[in-house]
């Protein structure tokens, strides 16, 4: 499961280079910019998801339902722990 764009953008990297693929072609085979690869490979929080889930498809990652993921878990309830927080808490 990605729990944070880093994730996601980690692993869109490890295909592509397993693909044998540069940033270049990617980009071309996806529809998208050299520019939007390199931001959402370094995990860029505001990368666009529809372009993101294209890219994800393109080197072979598939984004099953959410509801049927499996869950792992580390000791929390919730196991939200991994979300950022903003204000006070």
């Amino acid at each position: 499961m990605f729990r944070s764009a880093r994730d996601f953008g980690a692993a869109v990297r490890e295909k592509r280079k397993g693909l044998g693929w540069t940033q270049t072609e990617l980009a071309a085979r996806s529809g998208t910019g050299e520019r939007f690869i390199v931001e959402l490979e370094s995990g860029k929080p505001t990368c666009q998801l529809e372009k993101a889930l294209i890219v994800a498809r393109t080197v072979g990652i598939e984004i099953g339902d959410l509801k049927t993921a499996p869950v792992t878990t580390t000791g929390s309830d919730d196991d939200l722990g991994f979300l950022p927080t903003f204000g006070d808490r």
